[in-house]
């Protein structure tokens, strides 16, 4: 059984005591591959660092946080780009609009996120989306740029089944997490008649960790918790789940693998 953990901040300051022995307990539970999304140009080295010391394993994004979109977020998005033409990275992001933390930027947060957009079609990867209270503003953006060369997951999906919908119909993928496991978070009705082909898995860790551990760190090894009541909600196998959300991952990243079919 192989899961991967699609979308993992490893690289923060949370796990600086115990790293290591975190990242083998993920592998201990069958969590194979995990994907760091980058958040502004102070977390590029750390995180490229962890991506160098477990090279088949985790893989690298390069992109900057909506929450980190300040004054000088002009700046920050030079920064991408440069790392960009680079070395090899496996998405842009994370990316997206935050209106839950501060309004302040909203408007140099979707120049962001366009500009992201461009840059995720001119380098052929796909873009991974931080929609925190701001789906429709996000909707609206995604309905201006969508083509054919812009795929991507909407990263720690919490929306409805509207929203859901809308979001597979451009191609995109359902980032689901921990919120899955939070009673009354309606996340299980919202997708239960959703195909599996739509959706990949994901801890966001350390946030956001699934019950039992709610409101305490989240690590990779978690993940196996949210693809239990994912195969729970599907009346299926975890092994099922893996399977298939694994490929998914693989499909939408283009990760190196070995020994996955």
């Amino acid at each position: 059984m192989i899961l991967t953990d699609t979308h993992t901040h490893l690289y923060l300051d949370a796990f600086e005591a115990d790293r290591d022995l975190m990242i083998n307990r993920a592998f201990n539970q069958g969590i194979r591959y995990m994907l760091l999304p980058n958040i502004n140009s102070q977390s590029i080295a750390p995180l490229l660092d962890l991506c160098e010391k477990y090279p088949e394993n985790i893989f690298p994004m390069m992109g900057l946080h909506p929450t980190d979109v300040k004054a000088d977020y002009q700046d920050e998005l030079e920064i991408v780009e440069s790392w960009l033409t680079k070395r090899k990275f496996y998405a842009v992001g994370e990316t997206g609009i935050d209106l839950y933390w501060d309004k302040t930027f909203l408007a140099e947060q979707k120049i962001a996120l366009k500009s992201q957009i461009a840059l995720a079609k001119k380098y052929q990867l796909p873009i991974v989306l931080h929609s925190r209270d701001s789906f429709e503003e996000i909707f609206e953006v995604i309905d201006e740029t969508i083509d054919e060369n812009l795929t991507g997951v909407f990263h720690c999906f919490s929306g409805n089944r509207e929203q859901a919908e809308k979001i597979i119909s451009w191609g995109f993928k359902l980032g689901i997490g921990g919120v899955l496991t939070f009673k009354n978070s309606g996340l299980d009705k919202a997708i239960a008649d959703i195909s599996l082909e739509h959706l990949i898995l994901e801890t966001d860790s350390p946030f956001l960790a699934p019950n039992p551990h709610r409101g305490k760190r989240n690590e990779s090894s978690y993940l196996r918790l949210v693809a239990e009541k994912l195969a729970e909600i599907k009346s299926t196998t975890i092994s099922e789940i893996a399977d298939i959300t694994t490929k998914n991952a693989i499909d939408l990243f283009h990760f190196p693998i070995k020994n996955f079919e």
